[in-house]
């Protein structure tokens, strides 16, 4: 991919995630089959003690298209951390369609909640507060897992004290560590490999802005 496609094809992803009916309703579908999976889970346990859902934060419960659009318009602005370290400090996102109903049942449920993000460590107090002013339940600090160890190690510490029934999240790092820094052959066949936890203990939500596929090449048609 040329530096020159890589702005326009960052506008149309920025603009589907922000402007597009479409993503809403695939944000709704993830929350709606989630719920179906928390309830299902619990139930079969007899109750939620015990139990841990896992979510990532960012694409999956904030919408931050607001600082992607903002950034399109200044060069090298898209992928500079002190763009999103402001953002995290001083932004104001908004959820997600469906967020809310499906973390405070999950909470009325009695199921332990873990926000599990790669947002800096040292902004943990601004992410918190940003949780909890949108009115996200359980927002501790020993409940908002930060960038630091990665994703995958921090699974692994909520594991040791909790049976994880669901997790959330828009990159397929947020589910196993062995998607980190795989080439994206290798994520299509570990893909291919997860199959049967997709839409089971996996809810997948969409994200046209941010993943490795981005550098891919196209395969146009060859007509004959």
């Amino acid at each position: 991919m040329t530096a020159t496609r890589i702005p326009h094809d960052h506008a149309i992803a920025v603009r589907y995630q922000q402007a597009s009916a479409e993503v809403r309703a695939l944000q709704r579908q993830c929350y709606m089959l989630a719920t179906l999976r928390l309830r299902a889970a619990v139930d079969q346990a007899g109750g939620g003690a015990g139990l841990a859902v896992l979510s990532d934060i960012d694409e999956t419960i904030l919408d931050n298209s607001a600082v992607m659009a903002m950034a399109m318009g200044h060069e090298g602005m898209f992928q500079n951390h002190d763009t999103w370290k402001l953002w995290e400090r001083e932004g104001d996102p908004h959820l997600i369609p469906g967020a809310a109903d499906f973390f405070h049942l999950a909470d009325s449920l009695g199921v332990t909640i873990f926000y599990v993000s790669d947002r800096f460590e040292e902004n943990k107090l601004a992410t918190i507060a940003t949780l909890s002013r949108l009115g996200l339940p359980q927002v501790h600090a020993d409940r908002v897992l930060l960038f630091g160890p990665p994703k995958a190690e921090r699974r692994a510490q909520v594991e040791r004290d909790h049976r994880v029934i669901l997790q959330l999240g828009d990159t397929l790092h947020d589910f196993h560590g062995a998607y980190a820094g795989a080439a994206l052959e290798d994520q299509h066949r570990l893909a291919t490999d997860h199959a049967d936890r997709f839409g089971q203990d996996w809810i997948v939500f969409p994200n046209a802005a941010h993943g490795t596929w981005m550098q891919a090449e196209l395969r146009p048609w060859q007509p004959a």
